[in-house]
């Protein structure tokens, strides 16, 4: 029997209502059904090919604007339309704004289901461009061809591109000329290092064939305009490092450390290996409020140092500190947090699953001179046990910062069970935030929650909610 050919299933004259997950457009058709739209923005009316059919909803991409939205502005980025990294760029910020802390309302309406007395407004970035001090870009033989040049027809994709992995084609790289999220001097030390590899006549990396030489590189920068480089190389050729590294120094003699690494494996991910510091120091340093930091190649540290310390005064606020207080601190990272608000209690005591950011941690308590702060390493809903509580303490309040996919079910019994009398909960996902609060919710009540815009142009919002232990229940 033949295959019956695929359908195109179109949905016409959709008006965009809201913004969704991920920063999809949202809209209804005619009977009703809930309809997902990419690269589309509230109030644009538009027709959608539809690619994903689901109970209930369909998702697609709009093929006709019929209206554009009146929010809608130019986009500063002249990659806006094929890289996809800053969804947000063609609303203005304002606007942006508007939907990020509708979105963190939505969620504690429809996951949280609680009472709450107080969503405060949504606290703004003073700087909504070059706002990043951590930056990442591959390398590749195959760069990412607009629609426009793929119906032009007779234009390869050979070439070697150094920018970001393009959404759903992981083998092909949309190649950066200028990026708009990290400051000097991001944009000419990527340019430079790819002027650098090409005059070498280094290979760039073959994702399908898993070959090459260069492939991958990590910029940081801090506040205090220190910068670390790091360059992820597929073989371990010393001489060819060698006369890489010669050249970048010369032209990029700013740089205040340079580390490699050598992966040939089949993914980009670099924590599970070996850092070689090639140049200069073993970290960087950054300081946020009153807090100094070190930041190794291997660190988790906010990517917006300026709004992390307004995060941080959030979190202190919140927390109603006496001087007298002991504070579990989980997901402590660098112990970031923990190290903010130490001066203001008798004790924190840190959680974090990555032994090397514990180490960090540590570290970075030293040179604060900080001695109230203990740090362990390992997975939260392990280490937060009966016996560790009883070994430091029932805690006065939890400081909770887990990642984008919530706390663990245990953690959060461990949280019922240990009834501190204040949870402070930052987090990078609504969703999840609202799911472990409706959780919670058994002794818990929601007092307030301040959203903080930390990444302008994309969809990611931060919000920190203060709940405090129902009364009866202390």
């Amino acid at each position: 029997m033949a295959r019956r050919k695929n359908r195109v299933i179109s949905a016409l004259d959709i008006e965009i209502t809201g913004v969704a997950d991920k920063g999809k457009g949202v809209g209804r058709d005619e009977e009703g059904r809930v309809i997902f739209v990419e690269r589309v923005v509230p109030g644009d009316v538009v027709d959608v090919r539809i690619v994903k059919k689901k109970k209930g909803f369909f998702n697609g991409f709009p093929t006709n604007f019929k209206k554009l939205s009146e929010d809608r502005i130019e986009p500063l980025c002249e990659h806006f339309e094929v890289c996809g990294g800053c969804q947000y760029q063609s609303l203005s910020y304002e606007t942006q704004l508007k939907h990020k802390s509708i979105a963190v309302s939505d969620a504690l309406k429809r996951i949280a289901k609680v009472e709450f007395e107080e969503l405060l407004p949504i606290v703004p970035c003073e700087e909504i461009t070059y706002y990043r001090n951590k930056l990442e870009f591959a390398f590749s033989n195959k760069r990412w061809l607009t629609q426009e040049e793929v119906d032009a027809g007779e234009i390869s994709n050979e070439e070697d591109v150094l920018g970001f992995h393009r959404a759903r084609a992981f083998d092909k790289i949309v190649d950066i000329n200028h990026c708009w999220l990290q400051p000097d001097p991001s944009n000419d030390l990527r340019i430079g290092i790819k002027e650098i590899a090409k005059e070498q006549g280094l290979p760039f990396f073959d994702i399908k064939k898993n070959d090459g030489f260069m492939r991958h590189i990590l910029i940081r920068n801090t506040t205090l305009g220190e910068v670390m480089l790091i360059v992820s190389f597929f073989r371990n050729d010393q001489k060819k490092i060698k006369a890489f590294f010669d050249v970048v120094l010369e032209k990029f003699p700013q740089l205040t450390s340079i580390f490699y690494c050598i992966n040939s494996k089949q993914n980009d991910f670099l924590l599970d290996l070996e850092m070689v510091n090639y140049h200069g120091k073993a970290f960087i340093e950054e300081q946020l409020g009153h807090v100094r930091f070190k930041i190794g190649p291997k660190s988790f540290f906010q990517t917006n140092s300026k709004q992390a310390k307004i995060l941080y005064d959030k979190v202190v606020e919140f927390a109603e500190l006496k001087g007298t207080e002991n504070v579990y601190d989980l997901y402590t990272g660098i112990g970031s947090i923990a190290l903010y608000v130490a001066k203001n209690c008798k004790q924190v005591v840190g959680i974090e699953e990555v032994a090397d950011a514990i180490k960090d941690a540590k570290e970075n308590a030293a040179m604060n001179q900080t001695e109230n702060c203990v740090f362990y390493a390992g997975d939260v809903r392990k280490i937060l046990t009966d016996e560790f509580a009883e070994k430091h303490g029932k805690p006065d309040l939890v400081i909770t910062d887990p990642p984008r996919a919530g706390m663990h079910n245990k953690v959060v019994d461990m949280f019922l069970k240990l009834e501190a009398p204040k949870i402070v909960y930052v987090s990078c996902n609504p969703a999840t935030q609202a799911r472990d609060i409706n959780l919670l919710s058994e002794k818990y009540d929601l007092v307030k929650v301040q959203p903080v815009d930390m990444f302008p142009h994309t969809y990611h919002i931060e919000s920190v909610a203060l709940l405090k232990l129902k009364k009866g229940k202390e």
